[in-house]
This record gives C-alpha cells, structure tokens and sequence, in this order.
C-alpha cells in the first residue's frame, strides 16, 4: 500500500505538460483514472478530447467531473493514481457556475471557495493514500487581461498553483516538452546571506 503522494505539472499551453502527466501516470504499477474536468460544448472541444483520449491507455478508467473534485476522489479506490487534466479547466468551470459558492457571493468568497476545495482535494487524496497527479496551466507569465473577468480567472489560477505546489511532493515546469522538477532544485529564501 502506498502512503499518498500528490504531483504537480504545470506549464503553458502546448508546452507538452499533459503528456509528461500521462507518462508519469504511465509509470505507476497499480490502476490508473484519469479524471477529465473539461466540459464538452462545441466541436472544437470534441476533437481536443478525443485527441487526449487517443493517447491513454486503454486499460484506464475515466471519470468526468467539472465540480466536485474531492467528491470525485472519494469515490475511486483507495492507492490508484489519479490523474487529473486539468486543473484550469476545474477553476474556470467553478468561477463561471453563478451557484457557487451561493448566488451573488462576491468575487473574494468565490476565490475562497476554489482555494478550499483545493484543499479538501490535496486533503482527500492524501487520506485516501492515492498517487494524485494534477496538470495546471501557468497562465501569469502574459500580459495583464484587459477584463475582470479574466484578471480573476488568473489570479485565482496563480494561486491554485502556488497552494498545490506547496503541498506537493514534487512539481514539474514543463516547457517545450521538456520536464524541469523544481522543488528539488528551489532556492530556500531566507536561509541564504544576500
């Protein structure tokens, strides 16, 4: 039995991130779920998905879920991998749902409510001694969004982030395909003389 371990890979789009999930995923012995959060409303999205589904393993199990992400965990087998593509996708799909947190909640309790369900699922995970391995985009490394919408979207994304990754065991950066571990390699701030 496996103690849990959570796994972050994040990078920008098409930068090869979910490929290097799918190939860590690969490498586990048990069973494997990918939990896809995309929700499917026009062709484009169609072709997208099946592309990603093209790539997996026959063998694994797929659940879809664009909410409820620790509820989702509670229900697989406890020490699988899950893989989960992806995490953006979750945090658009919550910020767009006028539902949640309750109707006309403001845009802080909103951000609060992401950042607590991404909690409850790190915290799921974990008790449920699963391998979870999240795929994010890095979505703050462009120009400012020129509407509210959009600058919510990335900072409540940039702090999902931030929260996953120092939670994680291990958080790669993928660029160009090429996968870099950084917490191995993180500078402990404060520790060193400037």
């Amino acid at each position: 039995m496996t103690s849990g371990k959570v796994i972050l890979v994040t990078g920008g789009a098409r930068s090869g991130k979910s490929e290097v999930a799918e190939q860590l995923a690969a490498a586990f012995s048990g069973r494997v779920i990918y939990l896809a959060t995309a929700g499917v409303h026009d062709d484009e999205m169609v072709h997208r998905v099946e592309k990603h589904q093209s790539r997996r393993p026959a063998h694994w199990a797929t659940v879809e879920e664009t909410h409820r992400l620790a509820q989702a965990l509670m229900a697989v087998p406890r020490g699988c991998c899950v893989l989960v593509d992806c995490l953006t996708l979750w945090i658009t799909n919550l910020l767009l749902d006028d539902s949640l947190p309750p109707q006309g909640a403001a845009e802080v309790d909103k951000e609060e409510y992401i950042i607590n369900e991404t909690l409850r699922m790190v915290e799921t995970a974990r008790s449920r001694e699963l391998i979870l391995i999240l795929v994010s985009n890095q979505v703050g490394c462009g120009v400012v969004p020129d509407n509210r919408l959009g600058r919510l979207f990335r900072d409540v994304a940039g702090r999902v982030n931030q929260q996953v990754a120092a939670l994680a065991d291990r958080v790669y950066l993928v660029t160009a395909g090429i996968p870099v571990e950084l917490k191995s390699i993180a500078a402990k701030i404060g520790r060193e003389e400037i």
